[in-house]
């Protein structure tokens, strides 16, 4: 068999069309896949112009290519079928073939089925073009960084947060952008991403025309295939409003509703905090008890009685130091917690209690007036945990009222 013959048999094996064009782009060969993908005749084929074929929007993309060809190089492109049962995507590959002077004679054309893989490439670019928009529309500030924390995208809430454009922060370091303040509150939170942990950094930020916001940054590290992590993606949302709510809900909790003074869980929080610093030396805790309230409840009613324990609570508050705690144990009974020297400094502040009681009501009509009779233990000197300590605390509270009413007395006058 003649090496042409063997050649051509070769050719209509090959499962791809190929086409070969001479110089004036006419058709002058095909094989048998290639008459097969242009549903009609080889005589239908032969002598044509790829113009005259598949018409000027075929010719239109292919011409670049071709002229790529003529030259001497190889050159591809791709283009939507329309003379097929179905629109179908193709990438031709256009290469020259050269005679025996070197020079091109004609070109081939290798036509590839890329379907697939075009309109999944078209999904991803329509894709990536919404994250895109996205990303730029939406009103957070997001950034990427790469591992040597150099910023590689900005969105243009950002860019407004900032002050600064795109072109003066990519490829910049945090550091070098921001500043070394900045960056060094930042920096932490970027080195747990970077080490494969998601973080959340919440501060007050100065924020242009809206003042200082609760803002919260979230960073999210970037894996790859490998499980290597590439890149931290960084996002600020505004949490000022859910901050203040979240102050609100803890004051409510920590904070007695009628009196502003500390609720019973959150005194006795602060009792333990105290009997756990051993450095701070001795504590006392003052248990009082107001003296005749019972009858304000009664003649008065609630409200009335409420505004009594208000009015008692911020005596309490301003006859101690700033640091000492005030707190309301429930119904007339209130804690008093404070730092002292010894237990005759704790017999002053004592004192001090039941005269800001009792001043408290000066000038109040009769049934609006109250006493207290106020107990004291300390710690570690009489009790050392939190229970015992309250509970001596309010034994020598009764041990006062049975003595009389309006006065203070240390556990140690009361019988264990």
């Amino acid at each position: 068999m003649k090496r042409a013959a063997v050649i051509e048999k070769l050719v209509d094996a090959v499962n791809v069309p190929i086409g070969r064009w001479d110089r004036e782009t006419r058709l002058v060969f095909c094989n048998a896949p290639y008459v097969a993908w242009a549903g009609r005749g080889e005589l239908q084929l032969l002598g044509r112009t790829l113009e005259q074929l598949y018409g000027a929007e075929a010719w239109g993309a292919a011409r670049e290519a071709f002229a790529v060809g003529y030259s001497g190089r190889t050159a591809s492109y791709e283009r939507l079928l329309t003379h097929l049962a179905q629109l179908r995507w193709c990438r031709v590959q256009v290469f020259p073939e050269f005679d025996r002077k070197g020079e091109v004679a004609a070109v081939y054309t290798v036509a590839f089925d890329v379907h697939d893989f075009v309109t999944a490439r078209e999904a991803l670019e329509a894709a990536r073009a919404r994250l895109s928009q996205f990303a730029e529309n939406i009103p957070y500030p997001i950034t990427y960084v790469d591992a040597d924390c150099r910023l590689i995208f900005v969105n243009r809430a950002y860019e407004t947060v900032t002050g600064m454009g795109a072109a003066e922060l990519l490829g910049k370091p945090i550091s070098e952008t921001r500043g070394a303040g900045l960056w060094s509150r930042h920096q932490p939170f970027y080195e747990r991403a970077l080490g494969g942990e998601a973080a959340d950094f919440t501060r007050l930020v100065d924020m242009p025309g809206q003042g200082s916001r609760w803002m919260r940054t979230s960073y999210v590290p970037d894996v790859d295939a490998e499980g290597r992590v590439v890149g931290v993606y960084s996002m600020l949302v505004d949490v000022h409003d859910l901050k203040l709510r979240q102050q609100q809900l803890e004051r409510s909790i920590e904070r007695d509703p009628v009196t502003e003074v500390l609720s019973r869980r959150a005194i006795i929080d602060r009792i333990e905090s105290a009997l756990a610093d051993r450095r701070a030396g001795c504590v006392a805790l003052f248990f009082v008890d107001l003296d005749g309230f019972k009858t304000v409840n009664d003649l008065l009613g609630h409200r009335d009685g409420d505004s009594v324990l208000a009015r008692v609570a911020k005596a309490l508050v301003d006859a101690v130091r700033t640091a000492d705690s005030v707190g309301r144990f429930g119904g007339d009974e209130f804690l008093v917690l404070a730092r002292v020297p010894d237990r005759a400094a704790a017999e002053v502040v004592a004192q001090q209690l039941v005269a800001a009681v009792r001043a408290s009501s000066a000038g109040m009509e009769a049934l609006a007036q109250v006493s207290a009779s106020v107990g004291f233990a300390l710690a570690p000197e009489d009790a050392e945990t939190v229970l015992k300590l309250v509970q001596r605390a309010d034994d020598a509270m009764y041990f006062a009222k049975r003595s009389g009413k309006n006065r203070a007395a240390h556990c140690s006058a009361s019988p264990l």
